[in-house]
């Protein structure tokens, strides 16, 4: 178990979605989120999304984060993506949970861990909390979740269901 998870918006909003945000728990004993993303949240709730709101959650953690110079540069990258990176500057050791393309690039480079949404399934699959990867895959395409069609096959040829 990583000593540190940080989860980015999409992560914390599709598992929701799946009804298995206790999942996180489960597997990396909680979470800390930066406050972009509660704020992200928050603005989905305000607009009718069906959100988790992170305040009932007593083993996720919202923490303040100044941001390094680099990341404010990289303009392309939203608020909550920008403040995971930073926080995870700050924890080398941590999992980073983000899902965003750019984000994970970045991650990569600066040689952080990191998984996102379908990862946090696989694994969750692999330790027995959920019986079936295949219809939660399938669950998250519906809910216009991106993953390219390999990426699926791959996913679940690793989940043993393919």
């Amino acid at each position: 178990m990583p000593e540190i998870a940080i989860a980015n918006t999409s992560p914390l909003f599709y598992l929701h979605r799946l009804g298995l945000l206790e999942v996180l728990k489960k597997l990396y004993g909680g979470i800390i989120v930066p406050e972009a993303v509660k704020r992200e949240l928050e603005e989905g709730q305000i607009q009718g999304e069906d959100v988790p709101r992170l305040g009932t959650y007593p083993w996720i953690e919202i923490t303040p984060v100044s941001m390094p110079r680099y990341l404010e540069l990289i303009a392309d990258l939203g608020p909550g993506e920008s403040e995971v990176l930073a926080l995870a500057t700050n924890h080398p050791s941590a999992l980073v949970i983000v899902d965003d393309k750019l984000a994970r690039r970045v991650a990569e480079m600066q040689g952080f861990t990191l998984t996102g949404t379908a990862g946090v399934l696989l694994r969750a699959k692999r330790k027995g909390l959920i019986l079936a990867l295949k219809p939660l895959i399938e669950k998250l395409l519906d809910l216009d979740f991106r993953l390219k069609p390999d990426l699926v096959k791959a996913i679940l040829e690793l989940a043993g269901e393919e």
